[in-house]
């Protein structure tokens, strides 16, 4: 026993050694972070607003990943930015920010920080604030429906992908118009299927136009079609 003795002291020293190793890795800590992004951007005015007093609505609209990180001139290829460079007018302002990151999702957060400020100095009617977005835009604004659920007062979303249960958390007074070509190979159009189907089942009303035979570039269409600026321009939050 005398001999054991040892032995048995030195093996639990070496576990309460072990012990406190194991429990050193585990530490409490804190850091504050800042995040900082450089996001240009194009500012639409309608044509009156200048000689106007009334507030407006505003629409930001989020390109598509091949806009990406490239020159500012590119985000007049697709969508409103496009139909502004061919001489279309719209009746209520245009935000246009470009993703700085050519392989990387947009900084929601940071849009909301431009947007934000656009509004703040401009004479805006914050209940009338509208998204809309293409493939890698049109999912952001998905993310953004759910990050910011009282914000916008519609939303338009092209060929996009996002998570289902994303749809628990969007609000459901907001109007939503979803597009997407059948023949997609970029992003599927079972994404839209399934999320639309979802949102109705849950109860919101949403407009869903499935495209016959067209492929990822279901913008071209979608864009073109007068009577979704109408639609949005119709929209106003009433809380």
């Amino acid at each position: 026993m005398q001999r054991t003795l040892p032995k048995i002291v030195s093996l639990l020293f070496i576990l309460m050694l072990q012990a406190c190793a194991a429990q050193s890795h585990l530490i409490q800590d804190e850091l504050q972070t800042v995040t900082k992004e450089n996001l240009k951007y194009y500012l639409y005015y309608p044509e009156n607003y200048f000689e106007s007093k009334e507030d407006f609505g505003l629409l930001l609209f989020l390109h598509g990943g091949g806009e990406s990180g490239r020159n500012l001139e590119e985000i007049k290829d697709t969508g409103p930015p496009k139909m502004l460079a061919e001489g279309k007018q719209f009746p209520f302002l245009i935000l246009a920010p470009q993703n700085s990151h050519a392989k990387k999702w947009w900084n929601t957060e940071a849009v909301v920080q431009l947007l934000d400020s656009v509004a703040n100095v401009h004479r805006v009617d914050k209940k009338r604030i509208y998204l809309t977005g293409l493939s890698r835009g049109g999912s952001a604004c998905w993310e953004l429906a759910t990050q910011y659920p009282k914000k916008f007062a519609a939303m338009a979303v092209v060929c996009g992908m996002t998570p289902l249960p994303y749809a628990h958390w969007i609000d459901r007074e907001l109007p939503i118009w979803v597009f997407h070509g059948d023949r997609d190979e970029v992003i599927q159009v079972g994404e839209s299927d399934r999320m639309v189907a979802k949102l109705r089942e849950m109860g919101h009303e949403v407009r869903y136009t499935r495209y016959k035979g067209v492929g990822h570039n279901a913008w071209g269409r979608a864009y073109t079609t007068d009577s979704l600026y109408t639609w949005i321009n119709a929209q106003k939050r009433i809380n």
